[in-house]
């Protein structure tokens, strides 16, 4: 049985950009805590997050990872998380799994892009959030500046709870403090805002406190602190220097005084919605008493353990040999072994209570955003799902050896299991198999897992890119399919009208026919030949988007009737709409942030409205560098890597996220057009 109750949990996500030094960070708390015996360094690869290869390999985390530690009387869940954009879907899934986010900036580089974007995440998702500073005893740092900063992209609401003092050698706590030292802001005045801050949250305090003057005792402070935490009215700012140790301490204390409980934090986005039912929210109740309600917001390919569901639980207690269900499934699976993460350690325990973070293994039925639970009255419990950057970067894969062919997808399988936002797909036009990450270094790392840990190596080429057709005026397309051969016949006649929806609307399929004219068995062969259609693309070969197709007369015969016929006859009239609605190319339109010394702005932004982008703005950043944003077609990204490591020394970066679809240039639609014609005729 766990010996912590639920009030004593904290479930905390380490959070911020790469570099910030949120591995180091935590790796002070374990060591502080007595949780490892000596604290280990990214540089040397002995740190208990970065235990997998390549991150000792690459010098920074590519997944998330979970410890455990014990401090005041709280035992607090920690998860680490990667920093850099290429490997966010994992930094946003740890967001299900816990209460609270610390956003931990670097001090030196100030307020960076995963920074902001994991910040306003957390926030969307009603997480309390705590700002932690890091490095404050490095060289060249102005915190006073960079609070400045802090307040103003993130709202008067961040307050200091603690100062660095003596040059970032120390750490003055202010809830309990109202003087003493400090590097830069006035101790006296620093606690008087906090406290006003959290005072506001309780009106019976606040009279009490204007009336007398004296502040309130911690207890007392308590309850309106995390009202105000859940809330977001106080974000509050610490100070830490993962590397020396200063404010560690305090930022323990923080956590597990402070940072809220799982009955404390904003209740989970829980939801009942059986399929074709209007969703109903959940409440779940952090009882260890109740039903079991556990959510998987990370799943593990371990190479000797098998398929592994990391899960949070939000209610009852998962026991060992414990019955429990996987969504709607049907048939229960036996926890044999239930194992709390340390690292790269499993430790077996024997019960889970709310707030607890946990595995199971060998449950093939598990995937990443799953309810796990022990009663069919949870079948149609879910989590409010996150939202995942789209991977819009890609590579198209063969193996090198013809023999690894048919082991290809199974290892690509596993791989996309763990990650939401690594994809996998298939052209069945081109032959390609393709991969989908979030950068170029998000999928460097696919590859490089695929040679070391499964021995399959792939040649790479650049993917053809996803276009789209869609229309741009209403017509109709009618057919009549007849054949006759011997004595058994084909026969089906289908008219049809298409017209256009809004752009990112999808397909929708009508059927309005009266009378019989095409009997209600035969429809659904109709839809499967204009889905055909549309799948296979008209005018270049490209699936086509964005239109409704009404169904609104045909024939059929008494005996020639048949599937097949209004299977083509559906396909046919398609075709024939489509062409006559004059039809156009879409490409994929990419959101490009990059990052890159100030004297390369020019040269990058000249380069970038010479690919048919569009600058939107240009941001300072810290250390001489400043962040570029705008439009681009991903077409005009496939040696962008190249060109930019040659337009700024090999110090700039980038990051892209889908934006939307916009039409092509008249000249690209005709050489698709082209291309699609010449294939179709050597197919002939």
């Amino acid at each position: 049985m766990s010996k912590t109750p639920s009030t004593s949990i904290r479930t905390v996500a380490l959070v911020g950009h790469g570099a910030a030094g949120k591995t180091t960070l935590a790796e002070s708390l374990l060591a502080a805590t007595g949780a490892i015996t000596s604290r280990g360094t990214v540089e040397k690869g002995n740190t208990t997050s970065d235990f997998d290869p390549l991150e000792k390999e690459f010098g920074h985390s590519l997944q998330t990872a979970l410890a455990t530690l014990q401090w005041g009387g709280a035992q607090i869940h920690l998860i680490d998380t990667p920093g850099y954009p290429d490997f966010a879907g994992q930094a946003i899934a740890a967001l299900a799994g816990v209460d609270t986010a610390l956003v931990v900036i670097n001090a030196q580089t100030g307020i960076e892009l995963a920074t902001e974007r994991m910040f306003n995440l957390a926030g969307e998702r009603g997480l309390c959030r705590m700002i932690v500073i890091n490095k404050i005893d490095a060289d060249n740092v102005d915190l006073a500046a960079l609070v400045n900063q802090i307040r103003e992209r993130f709202g008067k609401e961040c307050l200091l709870l603690d100062v660095p003092a003596h040059h970032g050698q120390e750490v003055v706590e202010l809830l309990g403090h109202a003087d003493g030292d400090s590097d830069f802001a006035s101790v006296a005045a620093a606690h008087r805002a906090l406290i006003d801050q959290i005072i506001e949250e309780d009106d019976t305090l606040m009279a009490r406190y204007l009336e007398d003057g004296v502040d309130p005792s911690p207890a007392e402070l308590h309850a309106p602190f995390e009202a105000a935490l859940r809330a977001g009215h106080l974000i509050p700012i610490l100070f830490v220097s993962a590397k020396t140790g200063a404010g560690v301490p305090q930022l323990l204390d923080a956590l597990a005084q402070l940072a809220p409980n799982p009955a404390e934090g904003n209740p989970p986005p829980f939801y009942r919605g059986e399929p074709g039912a209007q969703p109903q929210a959940f409440a779940a109740q952090p009882d260890d008493a109740l039903h079991v309600l556990a959510h998987v917001f990370k799943v593990v390919m371990d190479p000797f353990i098998g398929k592994m569901g990391v899960f949070r639980v939000h209610q009852g207690t998962v026991r060992k040999d414990a019955q429990l269900f996987v969504g709607s499934g049907k048939r229960p699976f036996k926890v044999a072994h239930l194992y709390r993460l340390q690292g790269k350690d499993y430790v077996e325990v024997s019960s889970l209570v709310p707030g607890d973070m946990g595995a199971v293994a060998k449950v093939d039925e598990i995937e990443f955003d799953c309810v796990l639970h022990d009663s069919h009255d949870e079948d149609h419990i879910h989590l409010k799902p996150l939202q995942f950057p789209l991977p819009m970067q890609g590579l198209a894969v063969q193996t090198k050896r013809k023999s690894d062919e048919h082991r290809l997808f199974e290892i690509l399988h596993k791989l996309e299991l763990e990650d939401p936002c690594f994809k996998v797909e298939r052209h069945p036009h081109t032959n390609e198999t393709v991969i989908r990450g979030l950068g170029d270094m998000h999928l460097r790392t696919k590859l490089a897992r695929m040679q070391q840990q499964f021995k399959m190596e792939l040649d790479t080429s650049p993917p053809r890119i996803a276009y789209r057709e869609t229309i741009t005026q209403p017509s109709e397309g009618h057919c009549r399919h007849k054949k006759q051969s011997g004595g058994a016949g084909q026969f089906g006649e289908v008219m049809l009208r298409i017209e256009p929806l809004e752009r990112g609307a999808g397909f929708e399929f009508v059927d309005v026919v009266k009378g019989g004219a095409i009997p209600g068995v035969f429809m659904a062969a109709v839809e499967k030949g204009v889905r055909q259609a549309l799948s296979d693309g008209v005018v270049a070969g490209y699936p086509v988007h964005d239109l409704r197709v009404t169904v609104y007369d045909g024939k059929t015969h008494a005996v020639d009737g048949k599937d097949i016929a209004f299977t083509l006859a559906g396909r046919k009239a398609t075709v024939e709409a489509v062409r006559k609605a004059h039809p156009i190319v879409l490409e994929p339109m990419v959101n490009i942030e990059v990052l890159a010394p100030e004297a390369s702005i020019g040269d990058l932004t000249g380069d970038l409205s010479s690919k048919r982008g569009h600058v939107t703005g240009t941001q300072p950043r810290p250390a001489a560098t400043a962040a570029i944003n705008g439009q681009i077609p991903l077409a005009e990204l496939d040696d962008y890597q190249g060109r930019l490591k040659s337009l700024t020394a090999g110090q700039g970066s980038y990051s892209i996220e889908f934006s939307h679809y916009a039409q092509v240039p008249s000249q690209t639609q005709t050489q698709l057009m082209a291309a699609h014609k010449a294939v179709n005729l050597d197919d002939e």
